[in-house]
């Protein structure tokens, strides 16, 4: 799965938090650092991530752990360590921008057509149906029935799932929906769409105070708030299986949720940029 480990909590509200202090770095390192050829000293991420609650213990253990996980390496000049994304890291970050920016949070466009993969696996190889079932999720997939799983549009899911070895267990197609089989039923039951439009919601209803200016002037820490507004919109698109929006409830709130996102993204980004030139410590990466 190429996206590790984020976690972050729909029903919270936008606040100073160490309990996610990966995705928060990610979502720093995707902003600040990706493609600009850089490594960052430690003291700058313990910096950024401390403005909005995560201590220095817990920012020098992601790092070290991200490490291990081939996502970041280490630099060290002199008594300083610098940290730069690896090329796992970088395709990881590359994907959420393109999530965020570039595909967005509604499907206005679709063609009709679905992907479908059908699998079938021994009872006792767990590990591969869990880590087939959550490359599947992770790409917009949904469980139709038993061995079934389909995602909207056109997908490249040979590509998607061939370093997992089990080419000679799927079944891979294309195809459109044929009555008696109507859309709606294959949105409900491959998907959790009251799930997922509670999570904009609650997106919503978090930031929507932001926009109005009833929670201070945003500039007091644009870096701090741009963090966690993006963490907290990244973490909304990538469990986000792009759904048509032709056959979704026409008050879908993911329109208005995407809106809300790019204007306080918009009022952050120059300030939250500007205090960024002021506090990292960079070195150019070899």
């Amino acid at each position: 799965m190429p996206y590790p480990d984020l976690v972050s909590s729909p029903e919270s509200a936008p606040r100073p938090s160490s309990s996610m202090p990966q995705s928060l770095m990610l979502t720093f390192l995707g902003i600040h650092v990706l493609g600009r050829g850089l490594a960052v000293s430690s003291g700058s991420v313990i910096d950024v991530l401390g403005r909005v609650g995560v201590t220095e213990e817990a920012a020098r253990s992601t790092l070290t752990r991200m490490v291990g996980r081939e996502l970041l390496e280490r630099h060290r000049r002199g008594r300083k360590m610098y940290f730069a994304l690896t090329p796992r890291a970088a395709a990881v970050l590359q994907d959420g921008h393109d999530r965020v920016w570039r595909r967005g949070a509604a499907n206005l466009d679709w063609d009709g057509q679905w992907t479908l993969v059908g699998f079938s696996l021994p009872e006792a190889w767990r590990r591969e149906r869990h880590d087939l079932r959550s490359r599947l999720t992770w790409s917009g997939f949904g469980p139709l029935q038993s061995g079934l799983w389909v995602a909207p549009g056109a997908v490249d899911a040979g590509a998607l799932l061939a370093d997992l070895g089990l080419d000679a267990h799927l079944r891979i197609f294309r195809g459109t929906v044929l009555k008696p089989t109507e859309v709606s039923t294959v949105l409900e039951t491959a998907f959790d769409t009251a799930a997922i439009a509670a999570a904009y919601r609650a997106f919503l209803e978090r930031w929507d105070a932001k926009d109005a200016g009833e929670a201070g002037d945003p500039g007091a820490d644009a870096l701090g708030s741009q963090l966690l507004l993006h963490t907290d919109w990244l973490e909304l698109v990538r469990n986000d299986p792009f759904l048509p929006a032709e056959h979704l409830p026409p008050d879908w709130p993911a329109i208005r949720a995407q809106e809300l996102f790019h204007s306080l993204s918009q009022r952050y980004d120059a300030a939250a940029r500007e205090e960024a030139e002021r506090v990292l410590d960079t070195i150019p990466t070899p």
